[in-house]
Parts: C-alpha cells; structure tokens; sequence
C-alpha cells in the first residue's frame, strides 16, 4: 500500500537532485511555494502594520510636510495643499501605506526566499557564504531605504519651486505617497548592488578584475541611474545617491579582487574548480 502524501505536501518545494538539478516543472514548483511564503508574509507584516496605521501615516506624510516648510520659507505666501479624491481615497490612502510598511518588514523573509530559489545550483560551501552576505543584504536595504526618506523633504522642496507665484499648488496624497514610496524602495534597492557584485564573485560568476574593467561604464551607469531615481533637477540630491554607490562599488571590487587573490592562493598547484555556469554547461553537455 503507497504511504499518504502529508497534507499540503503539494505546497511544498521539490528536493534538487546533484549540483541542484531540478526539471523545468519542478523550478515551477519551487517558484510557487517560494512566491507563497513572500506572500503570506508580507500579508501578516501588513495586518501587523494596521495596527500602527496613524504613525505610519505621519511617517509618511513628513517629508512633505518639511518640503512644504522649506518652499514656504523660501517663498512666503506661498499655499500648499494636500487633498484626496473619491470616497475610497482615504482607505486606499492606508492600505497602500500598510502594505509597502509590510513590504519593507518582510526584507528578511523574501530576500531569504529569493536566495534560496537561487542557491539549489550551488555547493554547499558556496550556500554557506552567501548566508552570510545575506546578513548583510537586510541592513544594507533598511539603510537604503531611511537614507531615501531623508533626502526626500529637500528633493519635494526643490520641485515646489517650480510653481508659479500666486498660484495655488494642489497635492493629491495618493499621487505623492505612490511616488514617495515607489522611491523609498528604490533606493533600498540600489543599496543591494556590493552584495549582487561580491555574491556573484564569490561563486565564480564575476571577478574582480573584470568589475576594474568596467569601472568607468559603471560610474557613467550608476550616475544615469541617479539621475532618473532622484525627484529633482539639481545635481546636488542626485549627488547624494550616486557617490554611496559609486563608493560601494569601490569596496565591492576591492572585496572581489581580495577574494579572487585567495581563491588563486588555495587553487595554485590544483585542478581550478568548476563554476555554477561551467558545471551547468557540463551537465547539459552529458544530456545532449
């Protein structure tokens, strides 16, 4: 007689086989119960976030609120005001801010889920160190993201500005919290890129010698990218982002490039070890 499947055992990831070779379907699989877990919880952190509702509000409404201070100082006389639409606009107002508060709380659960969707093709030393620089990945996207709310009251001051005198400037709160949060986590992104680029080194997908190559590329890119996050004209605010990246790309190429040194070091008089692609492109070479 076949054992019972445990209840909900369809729920649950498929075991990769060696090197973490899985079939197409069962990446599917894995895919779905990684996207349910990011789901369920972001779902609690949002329930959990009602709760604090008029402080999350006030959170996000102060950016403004300093942006509107700053332009008035600068223009008095001037009127600012915020409005909503609709006889929805206020509940959509706090759902939308209790959900991106969830979003943000649950960084540990789905970065966690996503480097875990990624690590089945990797060995186990290679799990181990990118655990660590998972550890890493959770502040570095906090710190993006309170770095991004500080920056905003002046960057919402300068685009004031550009109202004309005597005129009247109205602010649709759903309008500007969508773009204060779309930002916010932007920027906690941005944050992300030493750990994308020393996690890639260290399993063997991106040296440091080649992220000195592109040293130059990448100012220019990071600078594009600056550009258009930030809410404002002045190179000031786009300045503000763009040097911490430039500098952790710096410490990024550094950490890869002391890396690869060691690597080197352990390897010399040795048979290089095969990197995920060369092991990938290996077992696809076994089956054709």
């Amino acid at each position: 007689m076949p054992a019972k499947k445990p209840r909900f055992a369809w729920l649950r990831p498929p075991k990769a086989g060696q090197f973490g070779s899985m079939t197409l379907l069962d990446h599917l699989r894995e895919l779905r119960y990684r996207f349910l877990v990011v789901m369920a919880a972001i779902i609690v952190t949002t329930l959990v976030a009602m709760i604090f509702e008029s402080q999350l509000l006030g959170l996000v409404l102060w950016p403004i609120q300093q942006a509107v201070e700053m332009y008035q100082q600068s223009r008095p006389g001037a009127q600012v005001e915020m409005i909503t639409q609709g006889v929805t606009a206020g509940f959509s107002l706090y759902f939308r801010v209790c959900f991106v508060a969830g979003f943000i709380a649950a960084c540990p659960i789905w970065l966690y889920q996503l480097w875990r969707f990624i690590v089945p093709a990797l060995k186990f030393k290679e799990r181990k160190t990118a655990g660590q620089f998972l550890g890493v990945a959770i502040p570095l996207f906090l710190l993006g993201v309170a770095f991004g709310y500080f920056i905003c009251p002046r960057g919402f001051a300068m685009m004031l500005t550009f109202n004309p005198p005597s005129v009247v400037n109205l602010n649709d709160v759903a309008g500007f919290m969508s773009f204060e949060l779309r930002l916010l986590l932007l920027f906690g992104l941005a944050f992300q890129l030493p750990v994308l680029l020393v996690s890639l080194n260290r399993i063997g997908l991106v040296s440091g010698a080649t992220l000195g190559k592109f040293r130059s590329p990448a100012v220019v890119l990071i600078g594009i990218f600056a550009a258009l996050a930030t809410p404002t004209t002045d190179a000031l605010t786009m300045l503000v982002l763009m040097v911490p990246m430039v500098i952790m790309y710096l410490v990024a190429e550094a950490m890869c490039r002391a890396n690869d040194k060691r690597v080197a070091a352990l390897m010399d008089g040795k048979e290089p070890a095969l990197s995920p692609l060369a092991r990938i492109r290996r077992r696809l070479a076994s089956h054709t």
